[in-house]
């Protein structure tokens, strides 16, 4: 069997990655080169997770500083070349799992062999898939198969730019992976799916501990030489408090019982390690973690109480009382979340002893009494271990009842964290019925207190609403001269006539 013809995109992705490991530039210039750099890309799973952490760090110092504006970036030839490398390269180790060589097609050809897809001719995200495993056609030398594309570009432009109100849907179906590293792995083949590379860390890695990490190590400023750092792996985590666990530790008690369900994590051969141009320069090996860690595919929280994590962590609000309260429950229940962030499973799924479960409830009743006298922090996190089900009241009704009060006496004392999460439960109906107007209220109040991110929604909104504006009035306007001109003419015609 032949190998099917080389496309245009193939030669482009070639030349991408030639000149990036020969330290040459990339034609039209690549925004973030530096930063790459220093993930380390050495065709490896564990690279996609830096790069993940490289996009979301991005994102957030682009709401920073004002600049979060999707469209505006993609105009930027930097920006895109950015997005279409990232594209390649998670193209090519996805191909390398595979054993195959990856072969791109644009979206004129895509639509032309896979007339079945719903392709958007101006989406960005669509106009390139790569075929990323050998099931051919003999007669015509190409994938018959539509699940073996992978639309690459879908989960960096997600990771950059996806929120409640700018939602990805895959031209596939389905949901947009969050990430690279995500999207990748649920496409590996089977025969490996339980022997990733050992150099493949947990999903958990790139939770709210790593991306503290990277706080202080990426920048992104093209002309910075700031560095990435690997993120922490939950071997370093300090053992749970003594006085509120009675000296119980839960990686201890569960992790005999666990390892019996791991998988024995083997390396992953390279085959296309020989089509490297000799020039490349050589890659610093990445340090693996311990063999025994799992490998979680999806987090076992949603989204919405991941991002209130960080969040309260990295958004401060002044607190006026309950902050030791808070910060001694804090401790506790970090610990419980990076223990479940570990897990290849949903949170509900995750058992504690009963010595752990009663820690777990004093530290609530601390948080509730940071709560109780006023501490919007306090309230936030109580809110989310109710609206998880998990939390102090005795059924799901109330809890949710008290989940969504917390909320909203956070979201009136103006923290902007509650208003941003309460606007989010209105569009999304989480906890509450959904209501547009609602969540639309929230997001303004968010915006208006200080909320970065919800105030580059409300600014795209408003960009929008006043575009339609001037496309309504530019359209009255028409009207107006082909009325002025039909009446002219026929002025012109009477007087034609009469004279």
């Amino acid at each position: 069997m032949s190998a099917p013809p080389l496309t245009p995109l193939d030669y482009v992705a070639a030349g991408y990655w030639q000149d990036f490991t020969a330290d040459r530039a990339i034609a039209g210039g690549i925004a973030y080169e530096t930063e790459l750099r220093h993930c380390q890309l050495d065709e490896s799973l564990t690279s996609l997770q830096r790069i993940d952490i490289l996009l979301t760090q991005i994102r957030r110092d682009m709401v920073k500083a004002g600049i979060w504006n999707e469209a505006a970036l993609l105009t930027d030839e930097h920006y895109r070349n950015f997005m279409v490398f990232l594209a390649f390269y998670a193209g090519r180790v996805l191909a390398q799992q595979w054993q195959h060589v990856p072969h791109w097609f644009g979206q004129f050809e895509l639509g032309k062999r896979y007339p079945a897809l719903p392709l958007t001719a101006d989406d960005f995200y669509q106009h390139m898939a790569v075929v990323y495993r050998g099931i051919t056609d003999n007669d015509t030398n190409i994938d018959t198969d539509v699940t073996s594309l992978f639309f690459a570009l879908e989960p960096i432009g997600l990771r950059l730019f996806g929120h409640i109100d700018r939602q990805f849907e895959s031209v596939q179906g389905g949901q947009v992976a969050s990430g690279l590293y995500q999207a990748v792995i649920s496409r590996l083949p089977n025969s490996n799916s339980d022997q990733v590379a050992t150099t493949a860390m947990p999903v958990a890695a790139v939770t709210q501990e790593a991306i503290r990490e990277t706080d202080t190590n990426i920048s992104v400023s093209t002309n910075t030489n700031a560095h990435l750092k690997t993120a922490k792996t939950d071997n370093n985590y300090q053992p749970l408090e003594k006085n509120l666990l009675n000296k119980v530790s839960i990686d201890s008690d569960l992790s005999e019982q666990n390892n019996q369900n791991k998988p024995e994590l083997s390396t992953v051969q390279t085959p296309l390690e020989s089509t490297k141009p000799e020039s490349a320069p050589s890659v610093k090996p990445i340090p693996k973690p311990p063999a025994s860690e799992p490998l979680a595919k999806t987090s076992p929280t949603p989204e919405i109480f991941t991002q209130l994590l960080l969040e309260l962590d990295n958004v401060e609000v002044a607190q006026t009382s309950g902050q030791t309260e808070y910060q001694q429950a804090r401790k506790v229940l970090d610990q419980f979340e990076q223990y479940i962030a570990k897990q290849a499973k949903p949170r509900a799924q995750t058992l504690f002893s009963e010595s752990h479960l009663a820690a777990k409830k004093q530290a609530l009743l601390k948080l509730q009494q940071a709560a109780n006298v006023g501490n919007t922090a306090a309230m936030l996190r109580l809110a989310m271990y109710e609206l998880l089900d998990e939390g102090l009241a005795v059924d799901k009704n109330s809890a949710t009842e008290s989940g969504v009060e917390w909320v909203k006496q956070a979201a009136s004392k103006n923290d902007s964290r509650a208003q941003r999460l309460l606007s989010k439960m209105y569009y999304q109906g989480v906890g509450v019925t959904q209501e547009i107007a609602n969540g639309q209220y929230w997001l303004e109040q968010a915006a208006e207190n200080g909320h970065a991110e919800a105030a580059s929604v409300v600014r795209q909104w408003q960009q929008a609403q006043a575009l339609m504006t001037t496309q309504k009035q530019e359209q009255h306007s028409i009207k107006r001269y082909q009325l002025l001109f039909v009446a002219i003419v026929v002025v012109a015609v009477l007087i034609f006539i009469i004279v």
